[in-house]
């Protein structure tokens, strides 16, 4: 099946792109990466968008350093995101996670900005950005705000993104000395979708779960987080079996991918030497 689509500009800058979408009329889609994009444009999903490519936005590419903080532009891709040495530095949670999505052709073009504005429950980076405690800056017609990532995914393919408005960069904390990143999943083939993940982001005792392919969103996993910061590993896991709410479909059920869950927790947690 081709694409039907209802015209494609390249914005130049983000306030064109902004002046673009305002003139499609509430029809105006973001081509950033286009992997998830495209391939739902192909499909039918969506048909009769006016495109309105930023891909040639340079500066909304790459990693630098605001204070203490890390700030990752939305075009950044997923190949570069692996690579890069300020994130492998200061979010090594992010760079862990790029090389788990899919193959090199996507994470040639894929970018971090268009994972997290899909929103798929089973992708890696929305749960890295709330195991982070990241923030999201968005720029439309009123200007810029800053949405924290645990108030930005809202349900399946939602957030708090309204239609007029670009992601345009991810702020996150850098990291200190003695943090630990870790993200592991369960998938039937690399590349493939994760049944189910988790990434973990432990500071200063405490920790942070960032839940994947467990819930029709990334899910903040705040009762395992508060037994394990009690030390509470059995408990740990069994709150976590209430954090979330996994769907059964044709390739696995509910109750597995609960069962995984705890069983990749217990791992991250004996990585971490806190559990058996």
């Amino acid at each position: 099946m081709k694409a039907s689509i209802g015209g494609y500009a390249r914005a130049e800058s983000v306030p064109h792109a902004l002046s673009l979408l305002g003139e499609a009329d509430g029809v105006g889609r973001i081509l950033a990466g286009g992997q998830s994009l495209i391939a739902a444009l192909n499909l039918g999903v969506s048909a009769g968008d006016m495109l309105v490519d930023i891909t040639g936005i340079e500066t909304l590419r790459g990693a630098t350093l605001d204070g203490d903080r890390l700030v990752i532009g939305a075009l950044t891709r997923h190949g570069d995101i692996a690579r890069d040495p300020l994130i492998a530095e200061h979010a090594p949670l992010l760079a862990a996670a790029a090389p788990l999505i899919a193959h090199d052709a996507i994470r040639n073009r894929g970018t971090i900005g268009g994972s997290l504005a899909h929103a798929d429950p089973a992708a890696e980076y929305p749960a890295c950005v709330l195991a982070l405690d990241a923030t999201l800056v968005l720029e439309g017609p009123a200007g810029r705000r800053e949405v924290a990532a645990e108030d930005f995914f809202l349900g399946l393919f939602e957030t708090a993104r309204a239609d007029e408005e670009i992601l345009t960069a991810i702020l996150i904390p850098c990291a200190r000395p003695g943090d630990r990143h870790v993200i592991r999943e369960a998938a039937r083939r690399a590349g493939d979708y994760a049944l189910a993940g988790l990434a973990v982001v432990r500071r200063e005792g405490r920790h942070r779960i960032g839940a994947f392919g467990l819930d029709d969103r990334p899910v903040l996993c705040a009762g395992a987080m508060a037994k394990w910061d009690a030390g509470d590993v059995d408990g740990m896991i069994a709150a976590l079996a209430k954090d979330i709410d996994p769907p059964s479909d044709t390739q696995a059920s509910a109750s597995y991918r609960r069962h995984l869950a705890g069983v990749l927790l217990r791992r991250i947690a004996a990585e971490l030497g806190e559990a058996q």
